[in-house]
């Protein structure tokens, strides 16, 4: 049985990255909101609301919620998803108790809670966004979030907001005040911001032109390592006269240090430009999110239609 190095190296990756996200999630949400009563999104939400209404600890109640909502996503969302949703569970819930033990008491910015929500919703909202861009999530509204990105384009941070204007209000029914409710609210669209600020950012692309006489170097040298491939396109220079080489490569955006690094050192009077783009599909990036659906009656080509199209 072999093991492809590569990808065991990229699994160690993603549950690291993983945890640090929930870690950062756990700072936000046991030291800055649920201490300053200022409810957030989610099943931690409805464990924060529970806790003030119940005084049942926040990482049972979450525990127990995202146990059955894993139950149904299993099948949606497949075992790999999961697998990896359910160690980002254990190790919020495993923060949570130990921040609580070791923070009992700790306070941060009780009399100033608009700042709380601030640096709360940051650590959550990055938390959150590495565990999506590293294949796993906090589960709740998340698992939900992650079910509709898989066959919409529609952004995460916008699902996760919907989803959670309703668990952010419910907190009215605990403290019959307003104003909480309105820090929520700051907190559900900072952390929204920040998820999808982190998840872009970790998936952007870039594209690269490079003009070149020793092109074919270049490209075999990203060939091996950043491992991209290179496109050869035909080109003629206007002023000079010359036919010319250009090099067309689509690569990541963390990768753009390693190819600048290799052009520079073949050939330092290459002509490079580089541009940001919004999103590449296929191979070696993004896959295509298209919703399979059977066309319906009204899609479906008549035999006058197919007459006309035939003429």
């Amino acid at each position: 049985m072999t093991f492809d190095k590569k990808k065991i190296i990229n699994e160690i990756r993603d549950y690291i990255m993983i945890g640090i996200g929930m870690v950062s999630y756990c700072i936000g949400w046991n030291i800055f909101l649920l201490p300053n009563s200022i409810a957030t999104g989610g099943v931690p939400g409805i464990a924060s609301v529970l806790f003030w209404g119940t005084g049942i600890p926040v990482q049972f109640s979450y525990f127990a919620i995202n146990a059955v909502l894993l139950l149904f996503a299993l099948k949606i969302l497949g075992f790999k998803f999961c697998i990896k949703t359910i160690y980002a569970v254990f190790v919020l819930t495993a923060m949570t108790t130990i921040v609580q033990k070791s923070t009992a008491g700790l306070q941060l910015l009780h009399d100033q809670p608009f700042m709380a929500s601030i640096i709360g919703a940051i650590f959550c909202g990055s938390g959150i966004g590495l565990g999506f861009s590293f294949h796993g999530s906090t589960g709740g509204t998340d698992i939900i979030a992650a079910i509709v990105n898989k066959y919409r384009d529609i952004s995460l941070g916008r699902v996760v907001m919907i989803c959670d204007i309703i668990i952010i209000s419910s907190s009215y029914l605990v403290f019959h005040d307003w104003e909480k409710v309105i820090y929520g609210y700051v907190v559900l669209l900072i952390t929204s911001f920040c998820i999808d600020q982190v998840v872009q950012q970790m998936h952007r692309s870039v594209q690269f032109f490079i003009i070149s006489d020793r092109y074919k170097e270049i490209a075999a040298r990203i060939a091996v390592f950043p491992h991209r491939g290179a496109t050869v396109i035909e080109a003629h220079g206007f002023y000079t006269g010359r036919e010319v080489k250009m090099l067309f490569i689509m690569a990541k955006r963390r990768e753009s240090s390693v190819i600048f690094s290799i052009i520079n050192e073949i050939d330092p009077k290459a002509f490079v430009t580089q541009t940001n783009v919004i999103g590449v599909y296929g191979e070696g990036f993004d896959k295509f999110k298209v919703r399979n659906s059977h066309p319906s009656r009204s899609h479906q080509i008549t035999p006058e239609q197919q007459v006309v199209l035939d003429n």
